[in-house]
């Protein structure tokens, strides 16, 4: 497997480049549309994507529960969206030169960043959500994440568009046919649309990286 150990900072950072600007430009009322995360906004995504940022690059020991994400979410919603974007701003350059000296430890958090970049363009309507930017990157990620011992996902041959990947340790029957956009929606929980993609010899359910 290609190991670069600049992939998931580069992939925070191609986040940052695609997201910021988009972010910039929506008013309040877009802020406010619900995304695919159950009982969150956009503003709360960006919200929870700032405090993510701002906790690595100081170096917070976090466990990223479900429960204290939500509180760091609670604590944002009286902010003004200007100040929520300005933490997102001020938090990714510490915090891609903190993944980057993970050495591997923090890569799941930027392709866990890169994925609510997904969230964000789904809920606002615009093409790429879950393939913009970055997508090669993200999608070399999930192979390396899928192999870690804690999600058990069946050995996996994924049969993409002009790429194959491995989820999982093989040997392995289980095979899935998928669009890149489709696959990262699988992995990440996102409701993927069934027509879609094929899977055999798996449950989409053994595919999720994120829980």
């Amino acid at each position: 497997m290609d190991v670069d150990p600049e992939r998931a900072a580069r992939l925070l950072l191609r986040k940052r480049d695609a997201v910021l600007p988009l972010l910039s430009s929506i008013g309040a009322e877009a802020a406010d549309r619900p995304t695919l995360l159950p009982g969150w906004s956009v503003r709360d995504v960006v919200a929870h994507c700032g405090a993510a940022m701002t906790a690595v690059g100081l170096g917070q020991a976090r466990t990223w529960t479900p429960e204290e994400n939500q509180a760091d979410v609670d604590v944002r919603r009286s902010w003004p969206f200007d100040q929520v974007l300005e933490e997102l701003s001020a938090g990714y350059r510490a915090a891609a030169r903190a993944v980057r000296d993970a050495g591997g430890a923090l890569d799941g958090l930027a392709l866990g960043e890169w994925v609510h970049g997904g969230d964000v363009r789904d809920a606002l309507g615009l093409p790429g959500a879950y393939a913009s930017e970055g997508i090669e990157d993200a999608l070399t990620l999930i192979e390396q994440r899928s192999r870690l011992p804690r999600f058990s996902v069946p050995p996996t041959r994924v049969y993409l568009p002009g790429r194959e990947l491995q989820l999982g340790t093989p040997p392995g029957a289980a095979r899935l046919t998928a669009d890149p956009a489709t696959l990262v929606r699988l992995c990440a929980g996102r409701s993927p649309d069934p027509q879609r993609y094929r899977l055999v010899g798996a449950t989409p359910e053994q595919l999720l990286l994120f829980r």
